[in-house]
């Protein structure tokens, strides 16, 4: 059996710390953005592939049920009319767009 020297094997394991480093966060750059301020009850949109090498992408209304630290809970509607709960990534989900209501108060004369 060879040794290998010592500063090879620290160099080596130095190269893998760095390496796994930002795999070891909690969140990654690609979670940050409008899934970042969800919370239980709010509607959001979730970007369903039916496989993952599919490119249709289908959008379906839903409402978070429980936040966890990389996943969210939510809850939507089949077409059997029957709700299902599901364990989905962040990076899946799009914040509801929100429907402005023009003020009756305003006029525009």
């Amino acid at each position: 059996m060879k040794v290998f020297p010592m500063p090879l094997v620290v160099l080596l394991i130095g190269i893998n710390l760095i390496i796994s480093f930002p795999a070891l966060a909690e969140d990654s750059p690609s979670v940050i953005g409008s899934s970042e301020a969800l919370e239980v009850g709010q509607k959001v949109i979730w970007l369903y592939k039916v496989r993952a090498d599919s490119t249709d992408i289908h959008k379906i209304p839903a409402e978070v049920v429980k936040l966890g630290s990389k996943q969210v809970q939510i809850k939507f509607r089949k077409n059997s009319n029957k709700f299902i709960n599901r364990w989905v990534n962040r990076n899946r989900i799009e914040s509801f767009p929100s429907v402005q209501n023009p003020d009756p108060d305003k006029n525009t004369d």
